[in-house]
């Protein structure tokens, strides 16, 4: 029974940043209809920045990340992506799969194989009643808190209402005096901030440290964010918790079985092909409605 909580609590830790970051999609979806695949590479630029400074100390790394990776965020949103959103979507789509590729490669000349620890102020801290690692008690409890900041702010900041308005209708949004210009570059900046949080805690133990494979792990959170249901922040967080939870799980019980080694790898793209099977919208995404 200790064994199956040890291995729940880690995959609720894990799907917990799996839905920081599904989230960071979904927000820029919604403001911009862009999906952005630049999300990887703003993970390991934050998480590598923090890790470079800690040395000296790991709070004023985290806050130099942050500030850093979200600047980023609204230079690509800002000179890169804006110019392309009023023509075509999809342009602009493509454009941050570029955008991840150029700075994967330039992080690679910087990092290549080796493997970065954060020297974060946790360490290899175990609780001692399950020896489970203290760096994902501490991930869950922020990545929740966070979620739920988000979601009430979301709910009675003037932001949010705005946020709300130009995601359900943008044209009329528009026309009340909403800038979307400026909700774009704010849903990029958030996105840049939720970035450097779940790169920062997927580095720490057990994991050694930060290395390029890190853009990978977004990846999953994208499945995930599908499979929530792209425009729909709540979906985001729940399948991402969720996700986790069966990635660890699994890992731990059918690995090594019938169905082989890294199912637990391939497990998210099967739920999304399912799910977009069953429901294109995603489990909790806008279905929309078309008569004939």
């Amino acid at each position: 029974m200790n064994q199956f909580i040890f291995f729940l609590v880690s995959g609720a830790a894990l799907g917990a940043l799996y839905g920081l970051l599904a989230l960071g999609f979904v927000i820029i979806f919604k403001a911009t209809e862009v999906l952005n695949f630049a999300q990887g590479a703003l993970v390991v630029f934050g998480a590598l920045v923090v890790a470079r400074l800690a040395v000296w100390n790991f709070w004023a790394a985290l806050a130099i990340g942050l500030v850093a990776t979200v600047m980023l965020a609204l230079g690509i949103e800002r000179f890169l992506v804006r110019s392309l959103v009023g023509r075509s979507v999809l342009s602009a789509t493509i454009l941050t799969i570029g955008v991840d590729i150029v700075m994967v490669t330039v992080a690679r000349t910087e990092v290549g194989t080796d493997i970065i620890p954060l020297r974060d102020p946790w360490g290899n801290t175990l609780v001692t009643s399950l020896n489970f690692p203290l760096s994902r008690i501490i991930a869950l409890f922020v990545a929740v808190g966070i979620a739920g900041a988000f979601f009430a702010w979301l709910k009675w900041s003037s932001w949010g209402i705005a946020f709300r308005a130009a995601t359900e209708r943008r044209e009329v949004a528009a026309l009340m005096g909403i800038n979307l210009s400026r909700l774009g570059s704010v849903s990029w900046a958030l996105a840049g901030a939720l970035a450097v949080v779940a790169g920062v805690f997927l580095t720490t133990f057990p994991s050694p440290g930060v290395s390029l494979d890190l853009g990978s792990t977004v990846l999953v959170a994208f499945a995930a964010a599908v499979i929530g249901g792209i425009d729909s922040p709540h979906g985001a967080v729940v399948s991402g918790l969720f996700v986790g939870i069966l990635q660890v799980l699994s890992q731990a019980y059918l690995e090594g079985g019938v169905l082989g080694g890294g199912f637990h790898e391939v497990l998210p793209w099967l739920l999304m092909i399912l799910v977009l099977l069953v429901r294109p919208a995603g489990l909790f995404g806008h279905v929309g409605v078309t008569r004939a």
